[in-house]
């Protein structure tokens, strides 16, 4: 699948992709929270976690954007739950949230879940999509800014990760629309502002250039 990606581009893919890992040391939190998406790894992910004794819950949140209809028709916390469900997490221990339509959403509606059912959480665990750590993470400290936040993903290398999803044109795109969010969004109220490396920028800009646009944002 890397060869789907031009070589002259792959320095700049891989900035970005180191830049958005959080690389926060897992350690035990009041819940999983695992954001929906079009990577079922995020369940995966959030079951791994489960299963080492990280949190006694997980929430998995999510409806679905016009990219993950077809694969989630149910919706993506539904699906998600499924294959958790598969993987050995006991039932009783998801909660679902299918309001949810952005990262934003999975937050806010996630918090209003947990408070309708009396849950008290100080620490949270925001499972995500490997490019999409450190977007959660700013989201997160801005509209739930009391609890603690560690970030997790699946630990595998940008090629890994091109070959699970099979698809590096989307990747690519979702990783430039990312980072631009991760510029724009402060502004706009929806997260805390992240310093963003004179290189990082550099690499966004070039990957903009070369035409990995469809996820900008106006």
């Amino acid at each position: 699948m890397t060869e789907a990606v031009p070589a002259e581009l792959w320095p700049d893919l891989l900035t970005l992709w180191d830049y958005h890992r959080m690389r926060h040391e897992p350690r035990r939190t009041d819940i999983g929270i695992g954001l929906g998406g079009h990577d079922i790894g995020v369940a995966r992910c959030a079951a791994d976690l489960y299963r080492n004794g990280l949190f006694p819950r997980i929430v998995f949140t999510g409806a679905n954007a016009p990219t993950t209809i077809e694969r989630f028709p149910r919706g993506e916390a539904v699906h998600f739950r499924e294959e958790a469900v598969k993987l050995g997490v006991p039932g009783e221990a998801i909660l679902l949230e299918t309001r949810a339509t952005n990262t934003g959403e999975n937050i806010a509606f996630t918090r209003e879940l947990l408070a309708e059912l009396g849950i008290e959480v100080r620490s949270v665990t925001l499972i995500s999509r490997p490019y999409q750590e450190r977007r959660a993470y700013a989201t997160c400290r801005r509209l739930w800014p009391e609890v603690e936040v560690v970030c997790a993903s699946q630990p595998v290398s940008l090629a890994e990760y091109l070959r699970a999803i099979g698809d590096a044109d989307r990747v690519i795109n979702m990783i430039v629309g990312d980072t631009q969010r991760i510029i724009e969004y402060p502004g706009r109220g929806f997260a805390i502002p992240q310093e963003v490396p004179t290189e990082v920028l550099a690499a966004y800009r070039r990957l903009v250039a070369a035409g990995y646009t469809r996820r900008l944002i106006g």
